[in-house]
């Protein structure tokens, strides 16, 4: 047996709302819509899960706390992604820096709060 992908999934209260914030300001692509409850994004060959809830994801708070993330997304050029993020109107939550493990990255959160840390190898 081998397992070919990992998908990720994160709860809205708002389907078209996170729709758009993936889409339109962070320029993943729409790759599926299932009536008004489910999505999916794909971001190159990965693709992340959008579903459909009556209450916000009661994780945003513990993962915004505790430096962790809900989803990290990486990039070819950091600076024209954070740069591309906040001329889209995205709060950057922590600017580019480089980290001991040799990456550069940015925190942004997502509509509904979800922390995204964005990244580059070779920091």
């Amino acid at each position: 047996m081998k397992m070919t992908s990992a998908i990720a999934q994160l709860r809205t209260t708002d389907l078209a709302k996170s729709i758009d914030f993936y889409t339109n300001k962070l320029g993943l692509e729409l790759a599926f819509r299932f009536e008004d409850f489910y999505a999916g994004v794909r971001a190159g060959e990965q693709m992340v899960h959008l579903k459909l809830v009556d209450t916000k994801d009661p994780s945003i708070g513990d993962v915004r706390n505790g430096e962790h993330f809900h989803l990290y997304l990486t990039t070819d050029d950091v600076d024209a992604a954070v740069a591309a993020v906040k001329s889209a109107g995205v709060k950057v939550v922590r600017d580019v820096q480089a980290t001991p493990w040799q990456t550069r990255e940015f925190v942004i959160e997502d509509d509904q709060g979800h922390t995204l840390y964005v990244g580059q190898d070779g920091g």
